[in-house]
């Protein structure tokens, strides 16, 4: 997968003048080795957030069915950010799953959630500092017309964090287990190979 490599306007930034740095961390991005119910594309990344930036968006899908949708993006300023507790580099992600409408009302809901993502992010030996976001939930119902569809119930997850090295692949797989278990995706038993997702292959 060839991963798209975003500048912020002016820079005058390409692929050759990118820093060392910003190449190692978006070739580690291209090594992450993700479920086959994941389906992982490159996407174009936000220009005006750091000097560099490198996006990804990922579906999960399971019988025909998209249950679980994400992004992250990659941040990057050589000159460090304080709003990123001085650090170089910066993960941006967000992942939103359906899940049964009875959880909706659940008080732990938004605790468990968080915890996905930092036991995701300890599994994969992912190192992080500084991390923050929010878990959303959102209940849908019908009224009218289309009373007669049933209600929905989905979880959103915004969360950043400052990896300690620019080996991005452990956050590029963690924020993939994230979007499988809040999809309700059963973890993948002990000593069992995963076989890597066909990244950029949807509809061939």
């Amino acid at each position: 997968m060839v991963v798209r490599q975003e500048t912020r306007p002016g820079t005058g930034a390409s692929s050759s003048g990118e820093p060392p740095e910003f190449r190692a961390a978006v070739a580690g991005m291209h090594e992450a080795t993700l479920r086959s119910e994941v389906f992982c594309e490159e996407m174009p990344a936000p220009q005006r957030i750091a000097p560099y930036a490198s996006a990804l968006s990922a579906d999960v899908t399971v019988e025909g069915t998209d249950v679980a949708t994400g992004r992250l993006i990659l941040l990057h300023d050589p000159d460090g950010n304080d709003a990123w507790g001085g650090a170089k580099f910066r993960c941006v992600a967000y992942a939103r799953a359906e899940i049964e409408v009875e959880m909706i009302t659940d008080q732990m809901l938004g605790e468990v959630g968080w915890s996905w993502l930092e036991e995701a992010l300890d599994a994969h030996g992912a190192g992080y500092a500084a991390a923050s976001g929010t878990v959303t939930r959102v209940a849908t119902e019908s009224f009218g017309g289309m009373a007669d569809e049933s209600g929905s119930a989905q979880i959103e997850i915004r969360a950043s964090w400052s990896p300690v090295s620019t080996d991005i692949a452990p956050h590029v797989e963690a924020w993939g287990e994230l979007l499988c278990t809040a999809a309700g995706l059963p973890p993948v038993p002990e000593g069992v190979a995963v076989i890597p997702s066909r990244r950029g292959q949807r509809g061939s």
